[in-house]
């Protein structure tokens, strides 16, 4: 059942077994888990059905790190969350990505990949992936394309690895029908919360305070409840919850907001093809994003590069994964980029610096570059190609000096706003460096291109102008079994309070190599068994009156 916040009376309060802050992917997730086994939950989502400006000036915050842009355009603060502006890239974490790594600082998880996979399994579901194998051969065999080939790398540096495509499943509108129907599930929508309240010795939670932009506000008692808001608002709420803990919830040791890691992206270099793989598609972003001629038993697939396990020990770096990238006549001129920007604000993707006017004479006044551009999206024709580029994303080492902490400023719900610092480091410059070189080299000995150009050594030196996030805001609430070195402990549960869990990718201890949405949904499912084991039951129903923003003709939103 959907309920209109801001039709709710003020100050009521209602009841329920599991509170869910956040209608995200972790979030629903762990709601659709629930009602499976028949517990009531409620969730409390800040937006609406669909975006508004208002509501997304909540995200708006300081940058205080190397220029990163982390609000509009990379989360979306309606229901959904997230998944309303991602691409849909979906891999597990590789095995070394839970260890416990000498080179890499503060790595390591409170568990082995083998605990991921069945919830693994389930996260396919959710998110709409096809069959849980991630073989590149399996899936090279199974497109059967004769521009569809693997890159084989007989000396043991360097592996090619297979990532599959989510639709990409928009939770919000994907899910839409089941939680508005659901008799087990309550979605509060426009409802922000603004504290989280512990008891008096601050060992256990006891109910949220929810407030509108209108301006009314009510609370919600639960049995236990679960912070999933991202890795950004997760912090804000933990640290602006202090009226018990003057630091903030579980902030004892001063770790919340702390190891605040992205994935850094750079585009760089230029490479030629050999006559035999000029054509071939596997490995160029360009020609297998979500594309039909590069799929098999219903789900579109992308071919990476990465160093095996045993070069990344040898030579001490991170994480990473590597593909080409094909640049089209037109792609970079302003009338391809207006048109990209009119697309966004359309679809309400992203916002930042569409000028509707300025825009549209940008497009019109361009139609040779601006017709390029568009023909390179449904064509992708070869003599387009003005250059094809590498495409490096790699993992980023947890720090403590990379952080998220409260401005002084503070948004219309009068909560402090955040201010977040982003700064790869030397690890990251080193992995850059080798993992280019190392797949350059192997490249060219294999006959794969007769000619790459990667350009100038990162380290030592300051970052490219082209540096890059991903929008993975990961590992601000930290897991570990100790609370000295993490926030939550292996089940997601804050550490010190009895009944708060935290979903999303800020639990992550270190970022991995791959993308993180399969990686968060699993252990959002994970979380939901744990939750589960620990219910009492229904609590007693008090939604009565919060029905009321609901028109009961349609049981849709007045």
């Amino acid at each position: 059942m959907f309920i209109n916040a801001k039709q709710l009376e003020e100050n009521v309060s209602y009841n329920t077994e599991v509170c869910i802050i956040g209608g995200g992917i972790a979030g629903i997730s762990i709601a659709l888990e629930l009602k499976k086994k028949g517990i009531e939950s409620c969730i409390v989502e800040s937006g609406g059905i669909h975006s508004d400006r208002a509501t997304m000036d909540l995200y708006r915050g300081e940058n205080i790190g190397i220029p990163y842009t982390f609000a509009d355009g990379s989360r979306s603060r309606f229901l959904g969350g997230s998944s309303n502006c991602w691409g849909g890239w979906c891999a597990p974490f590789d095995e070394i990505d839970f260890a416990k790594r000498d080179w890499v600082e503060n790595s390591g998880w409170p568990f082995e990949l083998n605990e991921m996979v069945p919830y693994y399994k389930t996260a396919h579901q959710l998110l709409k992936l096809g069959p849980f194998n991630y073989d590149p051969e399996f899936w090279v065999k199974a497109i059967n394309h004769k521009d569809v080939n693997r890159m084989v790398f007989p000396n043991g540096r360097v592996r090619d690895v297979v990532s599959q495509f989510s639709p990409p499943a928009k939770f919000g509108t994907l899910y839409r029908d089941e939680l508005e129907s659901a008799k087990d599930i309550r979605v509060f929508l426009h409802a922000n919360v603004t504290s989280i309240n512990s008891d008096e010795y601050g060992t256990a939670i006891k109910s949220v305070k929810v407030t509108t932009l209108k301006g009314n506000s009510f609370s919600i008692n639960a049995t236990q409840f679960v912070l999933a808001t991202g890795g950004i608002e997760n912090v804000r709420l933990l640290l602006t919850s202090d009226d018990v803990h003057k630091k903030g919830l579980g902030n004892e040791h001063d770790l919340v907001g702390r190891y605040f890691m992205d994935h850094p992206r750079v585009i760089i270099g230029n490479v030629t093809f050999t006559e035999k793989w000029y054509h071939d598609r596997f490995y160029d972003v360009k020609y297998n994003f979500h594309q039909s001629f590069v799929s098999a038993k219903g789900v579109c697939l992308a071919g990476h590069l990465a160093l095996t396990p045993e070069i990344q020990a040898k030579e001490k770096v991170l994480n990473a994964r590597v593909c080409f990238d094909s640049h089209f006549l037109g792609e970079a001129h302003t009338g391809a980029v207006s048109l990209r920007r009119y697309k966004d604000a359309i679809l309400k993707k992203n916002t930042e610096g569409f000028r509707p006017v300025k825009d549209l004479l940008s497009i019109v006044t361009n139609p040779l570059p601006v017709s390029s551009f568009v023909l390179t999206r449904f064509v992708r024709p070869r003599f387009l190609i003005q250059h094809t580029k590498i495409s490096v994303i790699i993992e980023q080492e947890p720090r403590f000096d990379n952080y998220i902490t409260l401005s002084n400023e503070k948004d219309k719900l009068g909560m402090r706003r955040v201010k977040v610092n982003w700064q790869p480091g030397k690890l990251e410059q080193r992995t850059f460096d080798k993992t280019l070189r190392i797949i350059a080299d192997e490249l060219l000995s294999n006959g794969y291109v007769s000619k790459i150009d990667i350009g100038q050594p990162f380290e030592n030196n300051e970052w490219p102008a082209n540096l890059l996030g991903t929008w993975h805001h990961m590992g601000t609430t930290r897991m570990s079994n100790s609370p000295k070195q993490g926030v939550v402990d292996a089940n997601c549960k804050l550490h010190g309070v009895s009944n708060l869990f935290l979903a999303g990718s800020s639990v992550f201890p270190t970022s991995g190599g791959n993308f993180p949405t399969i990686n968060l949904t699993a252990l959002a499912v994970r979380l939901a068994d744990h939750v589960a084991k620990n219910a009492k039951g229904k609590a007693v129903n008090q939604f009565t009156n919060a029905q009321k923003g609901l028109d009961h003709r349609t049981g849709h939103l007045a």
